[in-house]
C-alpha cells in the first residue's frame, strides 16, 4: 500500500501542466535561436582549433551548460540533437585525420595539407580519402614526391566533391598513370575554385594529355598549370592549345623539359591569344628550333601582360632570333628574358641588339652559354643604360673578348640598381678585375658576384680585398671565386688577411677544379681572423684544399668558441701525416 502511494507521488511530480511543456519548449527554441548558427562541420573545426588550450578536441554545446530538470522534458529527438550528432562524427573524423597526418611528422592543419616527400603508398591514399568529408574547409593539398601513389588517384579524386573550396592541388612526381589523369579531369567539375595544379615530373602522362583538358569547365579559374617533364607529345600540345580558351585566368604556364612540344607548336601558339592575362612563359629545354622561335613571335603580341620569359636550353633555336626577335619588342611589360644556351648567332645578338634595350621594365637578363656571341655582344652592351631597372645580369661562359668586357665595364657604372652579377667562365677577366670594381662599388647595391674560372690573379684578389676595405661592397652576400687556380697561394693569404667590411656576406666559395689538390697551410692561420670580419657568414666552401685533421679540428673548434654555425664544406679535403705529396694541376 505504501509502494502504491509512493508511485503515485513520484508519477504526478513528474506530471507538467500543458503551460509548463508549452513554456520548456520556448526557452529551447529561444536558447537554439540564440546560437551562432554555423555549420556542425565548422563548430567542429572551431574547436579542433582551440584544442590546444583546452585540452579537448571535442566542441562546448550550450547542452552542456543546462540544467538537469532541462533534460528531462527533453522528448523525441529534436534538431538540435540531429545536430549534437553530426557534430560528435565530425569530431571523430578529424581526430582520424590528425592521428594519420601527424604519423607522417606533419602538423594538422585544417586548410592546408602538405604531405609532400612523405612516401606515401596507395593504401594511405584511400585512407586519405575516407577522411576528406572531414576537411571540407581544405584549399591547398601538396602530395608532391610520392611516387608510390601513382594509379591509385581516383580513390582520391571520387572524394574530391567534399573539398570544393580547393585551391591549390600539387601531384608532382607521383608516377600517375593514364587513369590517373582520367580520373582527375573528371573532378574538375567538384573543385571549381582551383587556381593552380602542378603535375610536373610525371612522364608517363605524356600522350593522354587529352584526358585531363577535356575535363576543364567553361568556368575554370585556374591561373597556375605547371606540366614540366611530362612527355608531352605534339598531340598533347594540341590538346593544350584547345583547351586555353577554357583558361582565360591563366597567369603561368610551365611547359618545360618537353622535348618534342615543337612539333606540336603550330597547334599550340596561336591558341595562347586566348590567354591575355599570362604572366609567365617557361618553354626552358622544349626542343624549340629556328622556325619555333618564329611561331612563337606571332603568338607574344597576344601576351601584353607577360612579364617573364623562358627560351632557355633550346639549342636548336640558334638562328631563329634573327627573324622572331622583332616579336618580343611588344612585350612591354617584360621583366625577365632568358636565353641562355640557345646557341644564338652574331645575327641573333644583333637582331637582340635593336630588341632588349626597349624593354625599359627588364630586371632580369640571362645570355649565359652563348658562345659565339662574344664579339657582337659588345654592341648590346653599349645599349644597356636604356635598362635602368636592371637588377639581374648573367653572362656566363660567353667567351668574351677583350673590348666586349671593356664594353661591359663602361655599361656596369650606369646600372645603379644592379644586384646580381656573373661572369664566371669568362678568362679575360683574370688580370683586368679592377677595372671593373672600380664601376661596380658606385652601384653600392651589389648582393651577388660570381667569378668562378675567370683565371683570376693574385693582384686581382688584392684589389678585391682593397675595394672591400672601403665599404663599398657592403651589401655583398654570395661570393663565387671557384675554380681560380691560377691565384698562387701568396694571393690567397693577402685577400684572407686584408678583406674587410663585408658585414652581409654569407656565401664563400673558393674551391678549386676537380683535378686539382692544394696544401691550404699559406693561408689557413689567416683564416680565423678573417671569418671573424664576417659575422654573417654561414657558408665556406673549400673542395679539394687540403687540411689536415688538425687544421679541420681548429676551423670546427671556430663555431664553438665564437658561437658561430658556420658550415665549412671539405670534400676531398683531408690530408693525413705520412700521405705523399699533393697533386697539383698543371
Amino acid at each position: 500500500m505504501e509502494n502504491s502511494d509512493s508511485q503515485k507521488k513520484e508519477e504526478g511530480s513528474q506530471k507538467r501542466s500543458p503551460f509548463d511543456l508549452i513554456m520548456n519548449q520556448i526557452r529551447r527554441k529561444k536558447s537554439f535561436a540564440e546560437r551562432p548558427q554555423r555549420s556542425s562541420v565548422s563548430r567542429f573545426f572551431r574547436s579542433a582549433e582551440n584544442s590546444e588550450t583546452r585540452g579537448k578536441g571535442i566542441p562546448e554545446t550550450k547542452e552542456s551548460e543546462e540544467k538537469p530538470e532541462d533534460k528531462e522534458n527533453i522528448g523525441p529527438v529534436t534538431e538540435d540533437a540531429g545536430l549534437a550528432d553530426t557534430e560528435v562524427c565530425s569530431v571523430v573524423g578529424w581526430g582520424r585525420v590528425k592521428q594519420f597526418i601527424q604519423k607522417l611528422g606533419k602538423k594538422p592543419d585544417s586548410r592546408s595539407l602538405s604531405l609532400c616527400n612523405c612516401g606515401l603508398t596507395a593504401t594511405d591514399v584511400v585512407e586519405l580519402a575516407t577522411m576528406l568529408p572531414f576537411l571540407t574547409l581544405l584549399e591547398d593539398l601538396d602530395l608532391s614526391w610520392n611516387d608510390l601513389i601513382g594509379g591509385a588517384l581516383k580513390a582520391l579524386t571520387f572524394h574530391l566533391q567534399h573539398v570544393n573550396r580547393l585551391k591549390t592541388l600539387k601531384l608532382s612526381n607521383c608516377r600517375l598513370t593514364a587513369e590517373d589523369i582520367t580520373a582527375l579531369g573528371q573532378a574538375f567539375e567538384y573543385i571549381p575554385l582551383l587556381e593552380e595544379l602542378d603535375l610536373s615530373w610525371n612522364s608517363y602522362i605524356g600522350g593522354h594529355l587529352s584526358c585531363l583538358t577535356e575535363g576543364l569547365q567553361p568556368e575554370c579559374r585556374l591561373k597556375t598549370l605547371r606540366l614540366v617533364d611530362c612527355g608531352v607529345t605534339a598531340d598533347d600540345a594540341k590538346s593544350l592549345g584547345e583547351a586555353l580558351v577554357l583558361l582565360p585566368s591563366l597567369e603561368v604556364l610551365d611547359l618545360s623539359v618537353n622535348k618534342h612540344l615543337a612539333s606540336g607548336l603550330q597547334d599550340f601558339a596561336p591558341a595562347l591569344r586566348h590567354t591575355s592575362r599570362l604572366q609567365v612563359l617557361r618553354l626552358h629545354m622544349c626542343g624549340l628550333k629556328q622556325d619555333s622561335i618564329q611561331i612563337l613571335g606571332g603568338a607574344l603580341q597576344h601576351l601584353p601582360d607577360l612579364k617573364m620569359l623562358d627560351l632557355s636550353c633550346n639549342k636548336e633555336a640558334g638562328g631563329g632570333f634573327k627573324e622572331g626577335a622583332a616579336q618580343i619588342a611588344t612585350l612591354k611589360g617584360l621583366q625577365s628574358l632568358d636565353l641562355h644556351l640557345c646557341c644564338l648567332t652574331d645575327e641573333d645578338m644583333l637582331a637582340l641588339t635593336q630588341v632588349i634595350p626597349l624593354l625599359s621594365d627588364l630586371k632580369e637578363l640571362d645570355l649565359s652559354s652563348n658562345k659565339k656571341t662574344g664579339v657582337t655582344v659588345q654592341h648590346l652592351f653599349s645599349r644597356l643604360r636604356f635598362l635602368p631597372k636592371l637588377k639581374s645580369l648573367l653572362i656566363n661562359n660567353c667567351n668574351l673578348t677583350g673590348d666586349s668586357y671593356r664594353t661591359l665595364v663602361e655599361a656596369v657604372s650606369q646600372l645603379f640598381e644592379l644586384e646580381v652579377l656573373s661572369l664566371s667562365w669568362n678568362k679575360c677577366v683574370g688580370g683586368n678585375l679592377k677595372s671593373l670594381l672600380d664601376p661596380l662599388v658606385q652601384t653600392s647595391s651589389l648582393q651577388v658576384l660570381k667569378l668562378s674560372s675567370c683565371n683570376l690573379t693574385g693582384d686581382d684578389l688584392v684589389d678585391l680585398a682593397s675595394v672591400s676595405k672601403s665599404g663599398e661592397l657592403a651589401h655583398l652576400r654570395q661570393l663565387d671565386l671557384t675554380y681560380n687556380d691560377t691565384v698562387e697561394d701568396a694571393g690567397w693569404a693577402h685577400f684572407f688577411q686584408e678583406t674587410m667590411g663585408l658585414k652581409e656576406l654569407t656565401e664563400l666559395d673558393i674551391s678549386l677544379r676537380p683535378s686539382t689538390r692544394r696544401d691550404a697551410s699559406p693561408w689557413i692561420d689567416s683564416l680565423q681572423g678573417f671569418l671573424i670580419r664576417l659575422p654573417a657568414i654561414s657558408e665556406f666552401g673549400l673542395h679539394r684544399w687540403v687540411l689536415t685533421n688538425q687544421q679541420r679540428e681548429c676551423l670546427e673548434s671556430f663555431n664553438n668558441s665564437h658561437k658561430r654555425s658556420v658550415h665549412f664544406d671539405y670534400y676531398h679535403s683531408t690530408h693525413r701525416a705520412g700521405q705523399g705529396p699533393l697533386e697539383q694541376d698543371s
